[in-house]
């Protein structure tokens, strides 16, 4: 299954209420590829998360970033998914750039969700732009 683009599940997501907006980020978070188990580690641990959410970072062969993540949980993994879309695949200096929350304000998390779902996402960002700032600075 290949990740759609930002811009067709925020079409989506528009024409959407309620559960069917839960069915449609548990959706996205089965498209992200598979995260091998052993690259689930402390090290790669999103803190601060209800859920178990990890992240582990690759650099391409041009020197763009490409993520692989997981969660324990449907709709956090959905919510990562989501938030890798606003990235994926980018430069460091692309990444650090990028208004992840603003790209992310139309779908209104933090009203569609619970407090539990959603007090985990700034650590994810958090986390995706140090690793950009690391990578970019070498």
């Amino acid at each position: 299954m290949t990740m759609p683009t930002l811009q067709s599940v925020q079409d989506d997501y528009e024409l959407l209420d309620g559960d069917e907006r839960y069915r449609l980020l548990i959706d996205l978070g089965r498209s992200l590829e598979p995260m091998p188990e052993p690259l689930k580690t402390d090290a790669t641990l999103v803190r601060g998360c209800s859920a178990a959410v990890w992240v582990y970072p690759t650099r391409l062969p041009d020197g763009r970033l490409h993520f692989l993540a997981d969660s324990n949980a449907a709709i956090t993994k959905g919510i990562i998914a989501l938030v890798l879309l606003t990235v994926q695949d980018r430069t460091p200096e692309e990444i650090e750039l990028t208004d992840i929350e603003g790209v992310l304000a139309p779908f209104e998390l933090k009203r569609q969700l619970s407090s539990n779902r959603t007090q985990g996402i700034p650590n994810m960002i958090a986390l995706i732009r140090e690793t950009a700032a690391r990578y970019r600075a070498g």
